[in-house]
């Protein structure tokens, strides 16, 4: 896309895009909920869809003028429920933590009691921080994972529900690398009559790609991001059962939001006809396969992935505890050679949140760009001498160069 128009008429942010993507092609992309959109998805977000409001659902707008826009959504919703297998969806979410409220207003009053994953130890802003809406507003009950294996114990989790008696169960995770048992968090809420909530905003392509388990069948509400694995716009939808539908619809709009985004929720609809296609499966298995492959050469360069590895696109890595170089640092010197990641705490961390312990990678937007296994020994490689050489500005320099031969190697949807 080469954006003329943008180019005559406001030269500062065509500059910006420019320089943007100069860094997006000459770098190494290890944030784990990144990725590239095709070029379809991007021509769908900048369409002249944007010029519309269309405040309500298909066939009961409260504006005139949305017969074409009522084709668009009900093709993102019937194409997402053929993705997930589910009974009902609502595409208009804008993002993960606003449908994540929505799910919340729909479900619960405030002051229920909540069973979700700890933040420090792989959960999500919107589980349950005391600074967020969810910890704010509802009474929020932690589980953690096991100090031993950094894997969740769910017999600790039945304890707890049983003891605690929540409302509602969520089960999701922004920073944990392992499968997630739906079947047992379902039959431990239907233990104490809860109902249960899945965030798989991080794997959702790849359960959509039919690696990875889906919650979809067992549980009441699931919500997803659209864009990370599932490689689509920026946004978000929810699922849910049947009986769960109006109450969902209601929160959505008026209870969160006003107008949904018509060019998104287009961009949507054509992630989720990609996702349809078998490449997608060949895609995301092969997300996991570069994922398990970085952890293995990261663990042969000396560094302890959090659980011994990983089972979905990201893991863990213990720096400090490995290399006495802090999550903070690692960020840093990586950045200086391109190479983008993320400093995460880890489980039980004994650093603070901004300076943890840990750092997260991802795959899959390495792996939309065609990297395969091999390419993994690379990365890691490129990541180890850059944080050993940390304070050599000539190393790092030399470094940032070789990641920029390297990754000129590799396309990106819609950059030229």
């Amino acid at each position: 896309m080469h954006f003329l128009n943008l180019k005559n008429n406001c030269p500062q942010i065509y500059k910006i895009i420019e320089e943007e993507k100069k860094r997006q092609k000459e770098g190494i992309e290890l944030i784990a909920s990144e990725n590239y959109v095709s070029t379809s998805v991007l021509e769908a977000m900048g369409s002249i869809l944007t010029n519309k409001y269309s405040e309500g659902y298909p066939g009961k707008r409260y504006y005139g003028g949305n017969q074409v826009i009522d084709k668009a959504e009900n093709l993102a919703i019937d194409w997402a429920k053929k993705l997930f297998g589910a009974e009902h969806v609502n595409v208009q979410p804008l993002s993960g933590s606003p449908a994540n409220l929505a799910v919340y207003m729909a479900l619960l009053s405030p002051g229920d009691k909540v069973l979700g994953f700890s933040l420090d130890q792989g959960g999500h802003l919107s589980h349950g921080h005391p600074l967020n809406f969810s910890g704010l507003l509802y009474s929020i009950i932690p589980y953690f994972v096991d100090k031993k294996t950094e894997i969740i114990d769910m017999d600790e989790v039945e304890k707890i529900a049983i003891k605690e008696k929540p409302k509602m169960i969520l089960a999701g995770f922004s920073a944990y690398s392992r499968n997630m048992d739906w079947k047992r968090f379902k039959q431990i809420a239907d233990k104490i009559g809860a109902v249960t909530f899945a965030d798989i905003a991080h794997i959702a392509g790849l359960i959509a790609g039919g690696q990875l388990e889906s919650p979809v069948p067992y549980f009441d509400v699931v919500t997803t991001t659209t864009h990370k694995t599932l490689r689509g716009p920026r946004g978000a939808i929810i699922m849910c059962k049947e009986p769960f539908a109006k109450a969902i619809d209601r929160s959505v709009f008026p209870g969160v939001q006003g107008g949904p985004h018509d060019h998104i929720n287009a961009a949507k609809a054509v992630a989720f006809y990609e996702a349809l296609k078998p490449e997608f499966k060949t895609y995301t298995a092969q997300i996991i396969k570069n994922a398990k492959a970085l952890a293995k050469s990261m663990q042969k360069r000396g560094y302890r992935i959090v659980s011994g590895g990983t089972d979905n696109h990201l893991m863990l890595v213990d720096v400090f505890g490995s290399k006495g170089i802090t999550g903070k640092e690692a960020e840093n010197a990586l950045e200086y050679v391109n190479i983008s990641i993320n400093k995460n705490m880890i489980p039980f961390d004994p650093r603070r949140p901004l300076d943890p312990s840990g750092i997260r990678l991802g795959t899959p937007a390495l792996t939309t760009r065609g990297a395969k296994e091999d390419d993994m020994e690379t990365i890691a490689d490129f990541i180890d001498r850059a944080l050993m050489q940390k304070d050599s500005e000539e190393a790092l320099i030399k470094i940032a160069k070789e990641v920029k031969d390297f990754s000129i190697k590799f396309p990106i949807p819609g950059i030229v």
